[in-house]
């Protein structure tokens, strides 16, 4: 009968020994510091800060409303990103007086409202310059030199991504992808797209931007532009443009007082995404219902 319990008693107290022997304390270990451009919090400037009052104005509180009418009164939290993008629109960018009026109008404790604009990148929470200037590295992209067309851009600029120019007429981001990439390499500078790029087309692009800007006196930067961020005088929305038809090998282009600028699109001359070396397939006349195979296969 021993000689069944020893091995039992045995195991047993070496597992005593073991829990005796065992530290009775946790060691604790810091994450690597990781610093950020881009917090997830708010932090007060003299340029974005509570104090600073913001209101929709009467033209903006005209499409509040309109917004509104599409939800039911019980469900008008649900309207939180459309007045996000109008307050943007207004403002320049989406400061915390933004956030605390939407959260205001749509009866939402402010914390839902921060917590979908630090959750979406469309949602500028620091401000930019008059133009946006967005380049997405995405793989269709990177495979057609967006590399080049970021190089391009802060040769041009004179910036890297993340920053804006002294003047405020521009700034830089680098983003995921833009849903174009069949016309790969581009660009979304404000809500316009500009695809088919070269670093040679994107410099010029950006000359003729920052040429237009000071010719229509839009180039004081953000801060002299709130409220009229991704339009104006350059984008084909102001009376002192005119758009044109010119087509040349760099695309469509119109004239700003003089300065002529790309038409939003593809700057390699199509139209869209067609084939850029022209039409491959579909080139015979299609058949009509009545049509049927000839190789005697059908019969």
């Amino acid at each position: 009968m021993a000689s069944k319990l020893s091995p039992f008693a045995l195991r047993s107290s070496f597992r005593a020994v073991r829990r005796v022997q065992r530290p009775q304390w946790r060691s604790f270990s810091a994450t690597p510091l990781a610093r950020s451009d881009a917090l997830a919090v708010h932090r007060d400037t003299p340029e974005n800060n509570p104090s600073i009052p913001f209101k929709f104005n009467e033209q903006s509180e005209k499409l509040v409303q309109e917004v509104l009418a599409r939800y039911p009164s019980q469900y008008k939290k649900a309207a939180v990103m459309p007045l996000l993008d109008l307050g943007q629109r207004q403002h320049g960018f989406t400061s915390i007086s933004v956030m605390n009026e939407v959260a205001r109008i749509l009866e939402m404790p402010p914390m839902r409202v921060y917590e979908v604009a630090t959750f979406y990148t469309m949602y500028n929470r620091s401000p930019v310059g008059r133009f946006h200037v967005q380049c997405c590295t995405t793989t269709p992209c990177q495979l057609r030199d967006s590399d080049g067309i970021m190089k391009a851009i802060e040769e041009e600029l004179g910036i890297e991504q993340g920053h804006t120019t002294k003047d405020g007429l521009f700034t830089f981001s680098e983003v995921e992808c833009l849903g174009a990439c069949a016309n790969a390499p581009m660009v979304q500078i404000n809500d316009d797209y500009y695809e088919d790029l070269t670093p040679e087309t994107t410099k010029s692009l950006l000359k003729a931007l920052r040429d237009a800007a000071k010719q229509t006196g839009a180039g004081s930067g953000a801060a002299g532009l709130a409220g009229e961020a991704g339009k104006g005088a350059v984008t084909g929305q102001d009376s002192s443009v005119k758009a044109g038809n010119e087509i040349n090998e760099q695309g469509r282009s119109y004239s700003a007082q003089g300065v002529k600028i790309p038409t939003p699109g593809p700057l390699s001359g199509r139209q869209t995404c067609e084939p850029a070396t022209g039409l491959t397939s579909l080139t015979s006349e299609p058949w009509s219902t009545e049509v049927f195979r000839k190789d005697g296969v059908l019969d």
